[in-house]
């Protein structure tokens, strides 16, 4: 349930109204950041209000996870109270989704429960690996460190994906034009071609019939011109799930410049989750089989595992990586060369990191010049459109002299 609260200070008598999405009105009070100079008025979104505040509004924000950690850390570290911690972070995020984690996380910390269990309830903003991270913390004693660390790490991949959805603008507006135009010429300039064209009873090429026939099925069928529209609305609603599928992973390892990219984000990942599980004293085949379960590339699923069960058997760490690097693709032999020697001098979290560091690195470099990567593949995808309608329309015009004259 959505909670409305209209916050209003004392002094001033400014109005401020928040969205929080929690269950009891003690809660949205939470959630709200209330402080003690101010009055608040707590009312129910219901409906249709509340319908289009869920499909509109954003559920996992990555911006406010980033400061929901950073903020934890900041706090754990001068010794504030846990649940006074929580608190203070209601005014740093921006999503009533968040808030109402905040809210329902708190309520459950004064029912005596432990940080890990009270956010592990909400497992669609926590996944299984921040999970696995909390609990190493809470057992070591280390949890502002790893606060600070998931912080950090969720702040360069946020820092990515912005890079990388607004190098996606310009192919994407481009795109849309050249569906818009195609969509408009099937209502307007095609039905006139196709009137004197069926009345000449000359043969047409392919590329003029194709088009003939996508402007009849418009006429007869209008709202087909809103599909375009919706099946890009369903598949970037639920690209984290197409995103998963294996044989779509292995689609993008084939493809030249995505393959790289994917495999960087992955390994940064795993090997990012391992080194914090391995510094925070997991034991090591455990740390493992959670790297294995929290990475979202099955190949790297696999390797993981694999190596895990290697470990078990006898085999040493760097032995193990070596088995399976072929999973690891073109840098598999470089990643057991530093393994190798990370067993020589003691040092593997630390080679895992800077592993990780140089992936998030190349990633970072690649997100500034998406749009240049991009960019040859738009020009080829539009030109070929461009072509294409230059040909449907034209080529018939060309040989219009000759159909009159066997009319005649």
């Amino acid at each position: 349930m959505i909670k409305k609260v209209a916050l209003t200070n004392i002094y001033t008598g400014r109005k401020t109204v928040t969205l929080v999405d929690t269950s009891t009105d003690e809660k949205a009070l939470v959630g709200s950041g209330k402080t003690s100079v101010e009055t608040a008025e707590i009312s129910d979104v219901k409906g249709l209000d509340e319908t289009i505040q869920r499909v509109s509004g954003k559920k996992n924000s990555l911006e406010d996870r980033v400061s929901l950690f950073n903020g934890l850390a900041k706090c754990f570290d001068r010794n504030i109270p846990i649940i006074k911690s929580f608190h203070l972070q209601a005014n740093r995020v921006r999503t009533p989704r968040f808030r109402g984690v905040i809210a329902d996380v708190a309520h459950d910390l004064t029912q005596g429960e432990k940080i890990s269990d009270a956010m592990e309830k909400k497992g669609d903003i926590f996944p299984p690996d921040v999970i696995a991270l909390i609990r190493a913390g809470e057992e070591s004693g280390r949890l502002p460190e790893i606060f600070r660390r998931i912080g950090n790490s969720q702040k360069k991949t946020s820092r990515i994906l912005k890079k990388l959805k607004s190098g996606m603008i310009y192919p994407a507006v481009v795109t849309c034009l050249g569906i818009g135009v195609v969509i408009t010429m099937s209502f307007t300039l095609v039905p006139a071609m196709t009137k004197l064209y069926t009345s000449l009873n000359s043969e047409l090429p392919m590329a003029t019939k194709l088009m003939m026939k996508f402007s009849e099925i418009l006429l007869k069928q209008p709202w087909m011109a809103a599909l375009p529209v919706i099946g890009a609305v369903i598949f970037f609603k639920n690209w984290g799930r197409i995103s998963r599928i294996p044989s779509v992973q292995n689609l993008f390892l084939k493809m030249p410049v995505i393959s790289s990219l994917v495999r960087k984000s992955a390994a940064a990942v795993g090997f990012r989750t391992l080194a914090l599980l391995i510094e925070a004293n997991v034991r090591l085949t455990t740390a493992l089989e959670i790297t294995s379960k929290t990475s979202w590339h099955h190949h790297y699923k696999t390797f993981f595992d694999r190596v895990k069960n290697h470990i078990l058997a006898g085999l040493t760490l760097p032995d193990a990586f070596l088995v399976e690097s072929h999973w690891l693709g073109d840098d598999g032999r470089m990643i057991c060369g530093l393994m190798e020697t990370a067993a020589e001098t003691g040092g593997g979290t630390e080679l895992l990191n800077e592993i990780a560091e140089d992936y998030e690195d190349e990633l970072d470099t690649a997100a500034n010049q998406i749009d240049k990567l991009i960019e040859p593949v738009t020009i080829v995808i539009l030109g070929t459109l461009v072509g294409f309608l230059i040909y449907a329309i034209y080529a018939p015009v060309f040989s219009l002299g000759d159909a009159l004259l066997k009319k005649k």
